[in-house]
């Protein structure tokens, strides 16, 4: 989960400028225990024109089920945050060249007592517009780019995971029961697996999708491991996959005929919970059916307009 790693804008002015910049490592996870702390090393470039940047950390929250999140405001949590570099502070403005970086050694710390879970945030680089004569700041739009911070405070090393699978079923299609739906043939058929963590802390689920059909034939697809934050939920995906229109887990494609039945099974890690679901579909060739019953008429139709003419001469 990365706010972005590389951001573009061309302002509106008359000179317009280029804003291009980056920051590694996009994504940090740590485990730390209470009155401990730990120094990274962040570095910001700058690809664009000239600019002045300042930094800051802000926590954050997931905003949907698709990994977006929400920067929040202002600043909370027992997490504490500083710059060890000898000249510049969080906050303080600070000038890059083209094709110049700076680095960050961020230092993270936990006061004793720090109550154990998970703590999200985010490390900010901001552009700064530049002020006009008057002192004032100029309309240039500012620039944000972020790395999210992801930690789990624990004493012992231990961490809570409670997983669920909130949902597992494919999309559209008739609905012939609670777990059956049925499809045409030849339709693309979307999955969706919805993974919901009822812990305290961060989970990534690992496992794979299998679909098995009528005449025993199986396919599996991998899951790709992506963070659950505590008490959230997150859309999980599957490769490989065909496109679709919307966010869906995976999308099968090909010719499909008879009842086939989808199982995930999901695991978290050594000595994790595993977890499973498993759901059925139908598939039939109406499309088929239907151009094949349309033929047979039109074929009718020409025989017995053929055969009247005939009896007719």
């Amino acid at each position: 989960m990365t706010v972005g790693v590389v951001f573009l804008l061309l302002t509106s002015s008359v000179n317009a400028q280029q804003v291009s910049l980056s920051i590694s490592p996009p994504i940090l996870e740590l485990v730390i225990k209470p009155g401990k702390s730990i120094m990274v090393a962040y570095r910001v470039g700058n690809l664009g024109d000239p600019t002045i940047l300042t930094t800051k950390i802000l926590p954050f929250e997931p905003k949907d089920n698709l990994g977006n999140i929400r920067i929040k405001k202002e600043f909370d949590g027992p997490v504490r945050f500083g710059l060890d570099n000898a000249d510049l502070q969080l906050e303080q403005p600070f000038f890059l060249k083209t094709g110049d970086s700076q680095q960050l050694l961020l230092r993270i710390r936990l006061p004793e007592g720090a109550p154990e879970g998970d703590y999200y945030y985010t490390l900010l680089a901001e552009t700064v517009p530049p002020k006009s004569s008057e002192g004032i700041g100029s309309a240039q739009a500012r620039v944000d780019i972020g790395s999210n911070i992801l930690i789990t405070v624990t004493e012992s090393g231990s961490v809570e995971v409670k997983p669920k699978i909130a949902l597992f079923s494919t999309l559209g299609g008739l609905i012939l029961d609670r777990d059956l739906k049925i499809y045409d043939s030849f339709d693309k058929i979307p999955l969706t697996l919805i993974v919901e963590n009822k812990g305290k802390n961060m989970i990534k689920p690992e496992g794979e999708i299998t679909l098995k059909g009528n005449f025993g034939e199986e396919i599996k697809y991998d899951i790709i491991p992506k963070n659950i934050l505590s008490m959230s939920q997150r859309l999980v995906e599957a490769t490989p996959s065909a496109q679709f229109e919307k966010p869906v887990s995976l999308t099968l494609s090909g010719f499909f005929v008879g009842l086939y039945r989808l199982s995930t099974k999901l695991t978290f890690g050594e000595n994790s919970p595993t977890v499973f679901a498993s759901t059925s579909f139908l598939a039939l060739p109406f499309k088929l059916i239907v151009g094949l019953i349309v033929v047979i008429i039109i074929t009718t139709f020409v025989i017995r307009k053929f055969s009247t003419q005939e009896d007719e001469d």
